[in-house]
């Protein structure tokens, strides 16, 4: 059949077949060029609001956003490029901006370019395909309730207490009564914790004025004493003396009073701060304990005054060769002993530095004294005073060493402080027991200590494994030679 050249005309340019020519490849680029400039128009329309209300369909003519249209673009891009240009080819010869009856959907191509969310609607492709529906097969367990009680405080005052005692958060402010406190207090008591106690009776303290606290207190004694003990510990003295006022607790109101010089650094005010605790209602221990640390501090006052006008002075040998480290202020009756003794041993009673004058206004017993004197003499190597300080004189004159504290612990200290053997050897003899003195005499190595015990106890053996001990060809080796040679010793071994 034949056909006329208009009609062929109109078959090329109708069908979807197209000749073969070299510019394809430049006719597809073209397209896809296009095709963008397509997309990136709809801008134009998407930033109407007014057009918000418009269906946008793809080139299938299925609404863009839709599920389908989402499921089919993801699948589409999976596939092989040569199909994606066969499918560019077929759309681009098809294409159509008829418009279709606008199925029941909520999406719109403007919601992916503005961002903008409505009912229905998604911000971007995945949350497109996000949104699916996923099919849960776990059920949803709800909380417990339990928890959402936390969250109300409807706990009764034991259900408050039990949780305060497994150290969960729990809220005391909805106890706005009297008695749901002292409930409350009382709950505490009898769990028998004393965290609890303290917990709520912060609490109290907070919320309730003193004279109810104290009154409400007075009647519950282990809550009382759970309530002293953290005052004491925060320090909160102003308050712990209001609570001893009220309970008529005068000793230790006054002890809570007299605690308080601790805070005062300045010793004039500390001094007179202690002045008037004298008279405070102590027991009569006390109130000597309270005269004596008045009398302390104010000649430790004195004593620093005038020790530092000698230091800086520099006209006193004890104080040029043995500069001071401390001050004396605040210090301890024995350090302040330990102090006289060292720079004023040789000072007359009528001073306040003088070591005897505090030995007797203080009333320090011979043990302490002797103890104290002998750790400072012997520091500073002053052996004749540890000497005289051991001799005494009896009634017809004769002198004899007497040490209330122990010839053998003398020996440790002069040991301790670099005394010379002699000095050693004189006292370890003084040791009673026998034992003691050899075992001391070994120590320190007192070797004629040692020999001459072991001669008077005729003990040959002891001598003899003496001997290995000292150094060959000393003059303690000649010494227990002439011992074990000798005729005149009856042996006991």
């Amino acid at each position: 059949m034949s056909r006329t050249k208009g009609d062929e005309e109109e078959y090329w340019n109708s069908s979807k077949f197209k000749a073969f020519t070299f510019d394809d490849e430049d006719d597809e680029l073209s397209q896809l060029k296009e095709s963008k400039r397509a997309v990136n128009s709809l801008r134009d329309f998407v930033d109407d609001d007014d057009d918000d209300d418009l269906e946008r369909v793809s080139w299938s003519g299925e609404p863009v956003g839709s599920i389908s249209w989402s499921i089919k673009e993801t699948a589409g891009t999976s596939g092989s490029n040569h199909e994606g240009r066969e499918q560019l080819k077929s759309r681009s010869s098809s294409l159509s901006y008829a418009q279709l009856p606008k199925p029941p959907s909520t999406y719109s191509l403007s919601s992916f370019f503005r961002g903008r969310t409505r009912l229905g609607s998604f911000q971007s492709l995945s949350d497109a395909l996000s949104d699916t529906p996923a099919k849960s097969y776990a059920p949803e367990v709800g909380r417990p309730r339990g928890e959402y009680r936390d969250y109300s405080n409807d706990w009764s005052p034991s259900d408050t207490v039990r949780r305060l005692r497994k150290g969960k958060v729990c809220s005391l402010e909805r106890f706005r009564s009297l008695q749901d406190k002292l409930q409350l207090l009382e709950e505490a008591v009898s769990m028998h914790d004393g965290n609890v106690i303290t917990a709520v009776l912060i609490f109290l303290k907070r919320t309730l004025s003193k004279e109810i606290l104290f009154r409400e207190l007075e009647v519950r004694q282990v809550a009382l004493r759970h309530l002293i003990h953290f005052l004491k510990e925060i320090g909160d003295h102003k308050l712990l003396l209001d609570l001893f006022r009220f309970l008529d607790r005068t000793e230790e109101l006054a002890l809570s009073h007299y605690r308080e010089h601790l805070n005062i650094q300045d010793p004039e005010k500390r001094k007179e701060f202690l002045k008037t605790c004298i008279g405070l209602p102590f027991s009569a221990e006390d109130s000597t304990h309270i005269q004596d640390h008045y009398t302390l501090l104010e000649r430790q006052i004195i004593i620093e005054a005038n020790d530092r006008h000698l230091e800086l002075a520099g006209q006193t040998e004890i104080f040029r060769k043995h500069p001071r480290k401390a001050s004396i202020l605040n210090m301890p009756l024995v350090t302040t002993l330990f102090y006289a003794c060292f720079y004023h041993y040789t000072e007359a009673e009528g001073t306040f530095s003088s070591p005897v004058n505090l030995k007797k206004t203080f009333k320090i017993p011979d043990k302490q004294y002797v103890l104290t004197a002998l750790a400072a003499r012997a520091k500073l190597r002053a052996w004749h005073d540890v000497d005289a300080l051991f001799t005494t004189k009896n009634w017809l004159g004769y002198t004899k060493k007497r040490a209330p504290i122990g010839f053998h612990r003398v020996v440790e200290i002069l040991h301790k402080n670099s005394a010379p053997v002699q000095i050693l050897q004189e006292y370890v003899n003084l040791v009673e027991d026998v034992d003691t003195k050899l075992n001391l005499a070994t120590k320190f190595k007192c070797h004629d200590v040692v020999i001459d015990t072991c001669r008077d106890l005729k003990d040959r053996q002891q001598l003899l494994a003496y001997r290995s001990k000292v150094d060959k060809g000393s003059a303690e080796e000649e010494k227990i030679d002439t011992i074990l040679s000798s005729s005149q010793i009856r042996w006991k071994n």
